[in-house]
C-alpha cells in the first residue's frame, strides 16, 4: 500500500499554518485578538450552516444527534479528547491555558466533513490526492488564526488528522462499495451541525460538548440505509 501522501500533506499544512499563527500570536493587542476570535467563530458557523443545509432527511439527522449524543456521553469521548490534549500539553511542556481547547476544537474542525472522507478514499482507491491537497490548503490557512488565538494546541491536531485520514486511505478498498452519495449527504449534514456547535462554543453563547456528539456521524451513516 502506497503512503497516504494527501494526508501527509494535510498534516504538514496544519503544522506550517500553526507555526505562522504562533509567530503572530504575541503581535496583536487584546482587542484585536478578541475580534479575530469572533470572526473565526462566525466563519465556523457559516461553514457548518453550509454543510447542514445539505440536509434532505431531517428526521434522520435528529435521530443521529440524539443517539450519537447518548453514546458519546456514555463513552465520555469529550473527556478522553481533553485527557489526550492534557497529555500532549505535558509532552510539549506548553504553559498555554488554551492548549486543550485549541487541540480539541481544531481536531474536530479538520476531521468532521466530507472532504476528509472523500479525499481519503480517492487517495486510497485511485492514488489521487487532489481533494486532500485542496483540504490541506484550507486547513493550513485556517490554522493561522486558530493557532494565533488558541496557541500550540492547534498544531497538535495534525496528529488525529494524520491517523484518521491515513487509516481511511489505507482501508479504502474495503469500504469502497459502502460509501454512497446518499451516505455522504447524511454525514455532511450531520457533521455540519457539529461544526455549527463549534462556532457556538467559539462565540461563547454556551458550551456544547461537541466531542460527545461525534458518534452522531456513525449513526447518520448507519441510518442512511434505513427508511427514516
Amino acid at each position: 500500500m502506497d503512503m497516504p501522501l494527501g494526508t501527509i500533506a494535510n498534516a504538514a499544512a496544519i503544522v506550517v499554518g500553526s507555526l505562522i499563527g504562533l509567530l503572530m500570536h504575541g503581535r496583536f493587542p487584546e482587542n484585536v485578538k478578541k475580534i479575530v476570535f469572533q470572526a473565526l467563530g462566525l466563519s465556523v458557523l457559516l461553514i457548518g450552516l453550509q454543510m447542514a443545509l445539505k440536509m434532505d432527511r431531517p428526521l434522520l439527522v435528529v435521530f443521529s444527534l440524539v443517539l450519537g449524543g447518548i453514546a458519546g456521553e456514555l463513552l465520555r469521548i469529550e473527556d478522553r479528547l481533553e485527557s489526550l490534549g492534557e497529555r500532549l500539553k505535558r509532552v510539549s511542556r506548553s504553559k498555554s491555558d488554551l492548549f486543550t481547547d485549541g487541540f480539541v476544537s481544531a481536531s474536530l474542525i479538520y476531521c468532521v466533513g466530507s472532504m476528509a472522507i472523500l479525499g481519503s478514499l480517492d487517495d486510497g482507491l485511485r492514488n489521487d490526492p487532489t481533494i486532500l491537497l485542496t483540504k490541506a490548503t484550507l486547513d493550513g490557512f485556517a490554522s493561522i488564526p486558530l493557532a494565533s488565538t488558541y496557541g500550540v494546541g492547534v498544531m497538535f491536531s495534525a496528529v488525529p488528522v494524520f491517523l484518521y485520514q491515513g487509516a481511511m486511505t489505507l482501508a479504502a478498498g474495503s469500504v469502497r462499495e459502502v460509501v454512497t452519495p446518499e451516505l455522504l449527504t447524511q454525514i455532511t449534514s450531520t457533521g455540519g451541525l457539529l461544526i455549527l456547535s463549534i462556532g457556538v462554543n467559539l462565540l461563547g453563547f454556551t458550551h456544547i460538548r461537541v466531542g460527545n456528539l461525534l458518534p452522531a456521524i456513525v449513526a447518520a451513516a448507519l441510518l442512511s440505509f434505513t427508511p427514516i
